[in-house]
């Protein structure tokens, strides 16, 4: 997992100095639940996961103790993947990351039954930190994927949706491996991925049950897994934003998945539901030499694993497809003038099972612009005319609609308004999503930068853009097309800055954001400008009426002493 804040190294220190009795590390395989599941998902043996964990810290110790994406050490890990599925009949492929910082290959291996239009995937980050092996973070997720494929195809079941595994190169350093396999999907193979599900450690020994997006459809197969054991899995907090999920969830790809914990300490009540130590970090060896073998939780690595197998089994094994349905909207994008009205048709399709009913819906219209649609819920296979009004002050600019269609899951679909105004003064606020606690749109970002991690506080709310903080060469980038119209009296963009520095010098600029307006650099900062707190800017922006702008932060990081650059409550106020 990435870590999320510069004092890391300095908690782990701390925490591993703590003499700790865990709770319910026994090798031992985890009993039952109390509830047979739905269909008859296979028991993974735990023992058969800790066997390719105790590869992984082989290979590990054969290559300088780390497998480090880019090393020796992670290209013998993929070989070793590799060659287990392709002796079980896996079709499998590498993909090299040439954006990579340390350019090397995802693995990627899919079932060859099931629907190819119909996909259902599985991933984890194969990939170490330099520190040490990584056994828990990420040979845990990696190993229960590996176990999981093998069992698929030696039980070789009938499948209504195909199953694809992947293994992530490059997360340590930002989430790039699994950024640039999503980037290079088309629309239509984006479309045929049905769920993406991340498994980053799941074997942490004072660990705890999480689940990324606990309350979605997505993740109800691994609640309902654990349900069963009467755990009270909660959500994956400590997680968001910073794990391979991020990349296909900013792709619009329903995600969900198991963690067991970080750095992040288990608090009393889960120490007295789950068991383990109170006030102690889940995983005390994050991201240090000692996250060998014997840095695992074998029960909750075993729940983990079976848990994973029952998702399978509910989501792509049988005889009877899952009722599933898409939306789009048609044209994708539209002008509407104040006073007036546009109109495009949501047109939706039953890809599989049977036709459901679907309610539509539509968020991301500025003030003064409504969205209605006639009729409000159609049978899947059906359409509706969605008509966008804009009032006589609507606010001016460019924003994207996101429509919603909600049956038995949810899906969204795009759609790029532009609001224009009629003599005057079009004036108000436009940056959409300033203060980034409506998801990431319309903003254009570098995987991972708008996040609610807890690493780094937001001035309001829970969300921010966190540019930049990994200690290593990196760049972040933030940005958004702002039009600016004419005939105003003022035009200000305002924003929050924290500037937060593990530098120690006094005179050297090592770590620099650069904010543009276009190609015009407004401003440059850098570690000597670390606050303890947020200060705002505010620039003029009258020479820009009349335009459409594209408004950018570049944080540039420098291969040693991270600096973080996090930006909140941004503006462009025109009146």
């Amino acid at each position: 997992m990435r870590r999320s804040t510069s004092t890391a190294g300095l908690a782990l220190a701390l925490v591993a100095a703590l003499t700790t009795t865990l709770a319910g590390t026994s090798a031992s395989a985890a009993p039952a639940p109390a509830a047979a599941p739905a269909l008859a998902a296979p028991d993974i043996s735990v023992t058969n996961v800790q066997a390719h964990l105790a590869q992984l810290n082989t290979i590990a110790t054969n290559n300088g103790g780390t497998r480090r994406a880019g090393s020796a050490g992670y290209t013998a890990s993929v070989a070793y993947v590799k060659a287990k599925l392709q002796a079980a009949g896996y079709t499998v492929t590498e993909q090299y990351c040439s954006t990579c910082t340390y350019p090397s290959n995802n693995l990627i291996a899919e079932w060859p039954q099931g629907p190819a239009d119909q996909v259902v995937m599985f991933g984890a980050h194969l990939d170490s930190v330099s520190a040490g092996p990584g056994i828990n973070d990420n040979g845990s997720g990696s190993a229960t994927l590996l176990e999981n494929a093998l069992v698929l195809a030696q039980q070789n079941p009938a499948m209504t949706k195909r199953v694809r595994f992947a293994w992530w190169t490059d997360e340590e350093q930002g989430l790039n491996g699994s950024e640039f396999y999503v980037n290079s999907l088309s629309a239509t193979q984006k479309g045929y991925l049905k769920g993406y599900y991340n498994f980053d450690m799941v074997g942490s020994p004072n660990g705890g049950y999480f689940i990324n997006r606990i309350t979605s459809t997505t993740a109800a197969p691994l609640k309902a897994y654990w349900d069963s054991f009467g755990i009270q899995p909660e959500e994956n907090v400590e997680g968001q934003g910073r794990s391979d999920d991020y990349s296909f969830q900013q792709a619009g790809i329903p995600t969900s998945g198991y963690a067991a914990g970080a750095s992040a300490r288990k608090s009393s009540a889960q120490a007295s539901k789950w068991g383990g130590t109170a006030n102690s970090a889940y995983d005390s060896c994050y991201h240090r030499s000692c996250d060998t073998t014997s840095n695992i939780n074998a029960t909750i690595l075993n729940r983990g694993a079976d848990g994973v197998a029952y998702a399978i089994w509910q989501l792509a094994v049988g005889g009877t497809p899952t009722n599933d349905f898409s939306v789009a909207v048609s044209p994708t994008s539209g002008s509407v003038s104040r006073g007036g009205s546009t109109t495009a048709t949501v047109s939706t399709a039953t890809p599989s099972g049977n036709a459901q009913p679907v309610s539509l819906s539509a968020a991301g219209a500025p003030s003064g612009v409504s969205v209605s649609f006639s009729p409000s819920s159609v049978t899947s296979g059906g359409s509706a005319t969605m008509t966008v009004s804009a009032s006589s002050t609507a606010t001016t600019g460019t924003w994207t609609i996101t429509v919603t269609g909600t049956g038995s899951v949810t899906h969204t679909a795009s759609y790029t308004l532009t609001v224009t105004g009629t003599g005057g003064c079009a004036g108000g606020q436009l940056i959409g999503n300033g203060s980034f606690e409506s998801g990431t749109s319309p903003w254009t970002a570098t995987s991972g930068v708008i996040t609610s991690s807890s690493g780094q506080a937001a001035r309001t709310g829970s969300y921010k853009a966190w540019l930049d903080g990994y200690g290593s060469s990196h760049t972040d980038t933030l940005s958004q097309s702002v039009s600016i119209p004419a005939g105003c009296a003022s035009y200000t963009l305002a924003f929050w800055l924290h500037i937060d520095t593990s530098e120690t010098t006094g005179s050297t600029a090592y770590d620099k954001l650069t904010v543009q307006v276009g190609s015009t650099t407004l401003a440059t900062y850098s570690n000597l400008n670390a606050a303890s707190g947020y200060l705002q800017r505010t620039f003029n922006l009258a020479s820009y009426a009349g335009q459409t702008v594209t408004l950018k932060w570049t944080g540039v990081e420098d291969s040693s002493l991270q600096t973080s650059f996090v930006v909140d409550d941004v503006t462009v106020q025109v009146g």
